[in-house]
């Protein structure tokens, strides 16, 4: 096992070119390469078909704010435990939101953190979908909609759900360890 995972990683100068461009794009704005990328790129089919249904839901103009979205990703992976999508993802909340402190009580726990209706009505349409997803239904989507969530953003919260339950669970194949460098990311309000 090395230090970042339990299966093979991949530097970004030994990804394929297309991979190695946008991974290092990546790279360049956060200054590190997050691990998630090292671990996936050995697969590079993987990683590609990651990154493109990644931002497809994650860098969407219109309906739930980036900071919303990074909300869904942080509460279901505090509940699902995935230590690396909280760290890495909290780190991108803590920016989005401009606040230090959201991520840690979202992430520690989801379903009594304080927040406004919106984003209450979000965290817990995400943690009905990801806490038991067969017990999911017309009741969950109601009150969804009474909070205000459009049925684009109710899709949105299911599909971000459902894509990070799956990273989650490939964080947990592969161990994989958080940057140092994503702890102390939106620590200090900007």
């Amino acid at each position: 096992m090395s230090d970042v995972s339990r299966f093979p990683v991949v530097e970004l100068e030994d990804l394929p070119d297309d991979l190695r461009e946008r991974v290092g794009a990546i790279a360049e704005k956060s200054g590190f390469v997050p691990n998630i990328f090292r671990a996936l790129g050995h697969r590079p089919a993987e990683l590609r078909a990651f990154l493109d249904y990644h931002d497809a839901l994650m860098e969407r103009p219109d309906g739930l704010t980036k900071a919303e979205r990074e909300l869904v990703v942080v509460a279901t992976s505090g509940a699902n435990h995935c230590t690396y999508c909280v760290v890495a993802h909290g780190a991108i909340l803590r920016i989005r939101a401009k606040d230090p402190e959201l991520a840690d009580r979202v992430s520690s726990n989801p379903w009594q953190v304080e927040l406004d209706e919106r984003g209450r009505a979000i965290v817990d349409l995400a943690l009905a979908l990801a806490q038991d997803s067969a017990l999911f239904g017309e009741g969950d989507l109601e009150a969804a909609r009474n909070a205000g969530l459009t049925d684009d953003e109710i899709w949105d919260v299911g599909a971000i759900t459902a894509l990070f339950a799956m990273s989650n669970r490939l964080a947990h194949l592969t161990a994989l360890r958080p940057n140092p460098e994503f702890y102390l990311l939106g620590r200090v309000p900007r």
